[in-house]
């Protein structure tokens, strides 16, 4: 079956392209124009809304066996300011990421030859670049296994081309804070104690009773501001915002599965910690459950 590429009339600001794969449903991918971005390095308000957005001129590699869709995504981080790169199967990507050393790596799962979850290890042993997987699977078995083997974030598709571009952003913003973190003195910051719970914001530590806690990246983020939030709900669309920093509304699973995560170290570390509790069909909240707390 040929892979078909046709075009539509959409609003100004967007084309609209509807790319029909073997055995696949159509997937809907819209392509943002300029948005008017500076170099790298730097943050800068976008002209249309007055967002603060990540900056382009980052370096992108996107590996994906289709065609149709590797040259969409291309050609939109393109025209968003980014560099691009493409490799359409596992074994030239790892080696185009080790000679190029991109920013940041979109990776599909189903690739010819090594496919992407192998590929997705292999980089990880090597790099702590940020990836994003994509696959056509939607289980949350796939999703897990992505994120458990060190992608930092997961795409299904058919996806809007604006939720991945703001996921890209999210991620480079991240590595972007991280750095800078690393880079100025470190400064004092309250340590935060809920029963034989210890977490230290500055040093990015946490610890039940003495015992190290050995927690995500990501996951420590949401313990964090979890905890500094003792007994308050929070939606999946705000913890989205204000813990992954994505600008717009997508996918909310991926809160569910670091919850998961964070709430199997809790009940694993063997002492007296509080609860991620689900306000049912609200979101969630770090209960105290009388514990003490000081700071």
């Amino acid at each position: 079956m040929v892979t078909r590429l046709r075009t539509r009339s959409a609003p100004k600001t967007y084309r609209s392209l509807t790319i029909a794969r073997k055995g696949e449903a159509a997937a809907h991918i819209y392509l943002t124009y300029g948005s008017g971005f500076c170099p790298k390095g730097r943050m800068v308000a976008n002209p249309r809304t007055g967002d603060q957005r990540v900056t382009s001129q980052a370096t992108v590699l996107v590996v994906d066996d289709e065609p149709s869709l590797r040259e969409s995504i291309a050609y939109t981080l393109r025209r968003e300011g980014f560099i691009v790169e493409t490799a359409a199967e596992g074994t030239r990507a790892l080696a185009m990421a080790r000679e190029r050393a991109p920013d940041l790596i979109i990776l599909d799962v189903m690739l010819p030859g090594m496919d992407g979850l192998q590929l997705c290890r292999t980089i990880r042993l090597e790099s702590s670049v940020p990836i994003i997987m994509l696959s056509a699977k939607g289980e949350e078995l796939d999703r897990v296994l992505g994120l458990e083997i060190g992608a930092d974030d997961y795409v299904t598709k058919p996806f809007a081309m604006r939720e991945l571009i703001a996921r890209v952003r999210a991620q480079l913003r991240r590595v972007q804070l991280e750095e800078h973190r690393a880079s100025v003195p470190a400064q004092v910051t309250g340590v935060i104690e809920f029963g034989d719970l210890r977490i230290d914001p500055a040093s990015r530590t946490a610890n039940v009773d003495g015992r190290p806690l050995d927690l995500k990246p990501k996951v420590f983020d949401l313990l964090v501001y979890l905890a500094s939030h003792p007994n308050q709900v929070f939606t999946r669309a705000q913890l989205l915002r204000d813990v992954w920093e994505y600008e717009v509304p997508i996918d909310t699973r991926t809160v569910d599965v670091h919850v998961r995560w964070l709430r199997q170290k809790l009940e694993e570390s063997g002492g007296q910690v509080p609860e991620i509790e689900t306000a049912r069909r609200v979101g969630y909240r770090l209960t105290m459950s009388a514990l003490p707390m000081s700071a």
